[in-house]
């Protein structure tokens, strides 16, 4: 069963960490919406196959209003699903909403929230520029759980300067009195021209501690077994039977389409990027495709990506996947696990390579020593 994702490119301002595509100018939303309906209907054919998940993401999907999305959700839903979404989800701020915005989501067909909480501190929130208090943020989840929203993720961000480790367990203290059954918890990174990269750059940040988001992933570790919580990929936790089925078709190499500029796609060993532009994505539309870029997955491009992103996940590396792809390389990485003896690593009985939860954090190590170069491909 495939996904569809669709990117909305707005967001209120800029966050000091986000390098996502997005613009802050509203001038063209009406447009860029019917653009993106367009987009929907010419590719809804694109693959053979029938889909069981919708995720809005961004940018700020509630950003756009409720007739704006409207528009859009009329060009997607009749054209990709049969029946209703199994899972739709929807991102969200604090700040855009509003008991009534909730309401319209929830009749529209939305059955999953994905909020950008990021903080439970005002201060973190302040210095990460969002725009949203704490305040906001309860207020918003109590009115998600009286419009009748029964899953419900928010997103938090661990590592920031100044955050010690009690305030970060203050982050998580909250969660099990709230209407939330999941977590994306992320450690804050630097990426070349965010706002976050200058300030630092400049001496007016203090640059990032990889020991301090170290510390603070094993107390997220502990928080999950002590409160029961699935911690299921290496940024994302659930409670029970509450995953986030989309993202993990992601991550079991599932099929899926992506809409809006920047959003990737995926089927078979086709990869397609719509380039980020967002003019130039309206422009086009409808008598042209969306402006994108295709690439072809090799063999080994498959058998890599399956390391990098098993690793991240409790299910880890499957055996059987990587053999239908290279036997020989499969036996070559077992070997060399052999080799090195490690302990962390671990053959799970149903045929998968599972990396010890404590070195989670440490998962790009391994990656790029099992990689396989194209140097060694045969």
């Amino acid at each position: 069963m495939a996904g569809l994702y669709v990117h909305i490119p707005f967001c209120r301002r800029a966050c000091v960490y986000c390098d996502f595509h997005f613009s802050t100018s509203m001038r063209h939303k009406s447009n860029f919406c019917r653009a993106l309906a367009s987009e929907a209907k010419r590719r809804s054919k694109e693959i053979n196959d029938s889909f069981a998940t919708l995720y809005f993401g961004g940018g700020t999907p509630s950003q756009l209003n409720p007739d704006e999305l409207n528009v859009v959700l009329d060009a997607i839903l009749p054209n990709y699903f049969i029946e209703k979404p199994e899972e739709f989800t929807f991102e969200l701020n604090p700040e855009d909403a509003t008991y009534e915005y909730l309401l319209h989501l929830k009749q529209a067909g939305v059955n999953r929230l994905s909020m950008g909480v990021q903080s439970f501190d005002d201060s973190m929130l302040r210095y990460m520029k969002r725009e949203h208090s704490v305040k906001q943020v309860y207020q918003s989840l109590d009115w998600a759980a009286k419009a009748g929203f029964e899953r419900i993720s928010i997103d938090l961000i661990y590592g920031v300067p100044g955050m010690d480790n009690s305030l970060w367990m203050k982050q998580l203290q909250p969660i099990p009195n709230l209407p939330v059954n999941h977590l994306s918890c992320y450690a804050l990174t630097v990426e070349e021209g965010t706002l976050l990269y200058q300030n630092i750059k400049k001496g007016k940040s203090a640059p990032l501690d990889d020991q301090r988001a170290a510390a603070h992933f094993k107390l997220l570790q502990n928080w999950a077994i002590e409160h029961g919580w699935d911690h299921y990929e290496v940024s994302n936790l659930s409670k029970l039977n509450c995953r986030a089925l989309h993202n993990s078709n992601y991550w079991n190499g599932k099929a899926y389409i992506g809409l809006g500029p920047s959003a990737h796609s995926f089927y078979g060993s086709n990869r397609r990027i719509n380039k980020p532009h967002n003019q130039h994505y309206i422009n086009a539309l409808p008598e042209n495709d969306a402006p994108h870029e295709l690439e072809v997955l090799s063999e080994r491009d498959t058998f890599n990506e399956l390391i990098i992103i098993g690793l991240r996940t409790s299910n880890g590396i499957s055996i059987a996947q990587l053999n239908s792809i290279n036997p020989y390389h499969t036996e070559k990485l077992l070997q060399k696990i052999n080799r090195q003896a490690l302990a962390d690593v671990e053959i799970s009985k149903e045929g998968a390579i599972l990396l010890n939860r404590d070195l989670w954090f440490e998962s790009d190590r391994f990656v790029r020593d099992w990689l396989i170069l194209e140097s060694e491909w045969a």
